[in-house]
């Protein structure tokens, strides 16, 4: 499939980008080239190939799911530029 210089200039006006006669060339050679490229993965056959969620065979060890303080309060608490005791303090929205 091939992308001419009408079929850009159709996309560059539904999406409201204003382009140059070069910019169109350029854009309707990359994107026949794309739509080429897409064309050759889709002739692929993947019919005994697994999907994958990761590159690395490994699946996620769980842990007991269990309330933390972290005992670091302090130190977060430092990064606030206004504290009232152990809390940060926001401005309000409320309007």
């Amino acid at each position: 499939m091939s992308i001419d210089k009408d079929t850009v200039k159709h996309i560059s006006k539904l999406a409201r980008i204003s382009l140059d006669e070069k910019k169109i060339d350029n854009l309707s050679k990359d994107l026949s080239s794309i739509m080429k490229f897409i064309e050759k993965l889709n002739k692929i056959n993947t019919d005994k190939t697994n999907p994958l969620t990761s590159i690395i065979n490994a699946s996620l060890k769980s842990r007991k799911d269990e309330v933390k303080d972290g005992k670091i309060r302090s130190q977060i608490l430092k990064n606030s530029p206004e504290k009232n005791e152990e809390f940060f303090v926001v401005p309000k929205v409320i309007e």
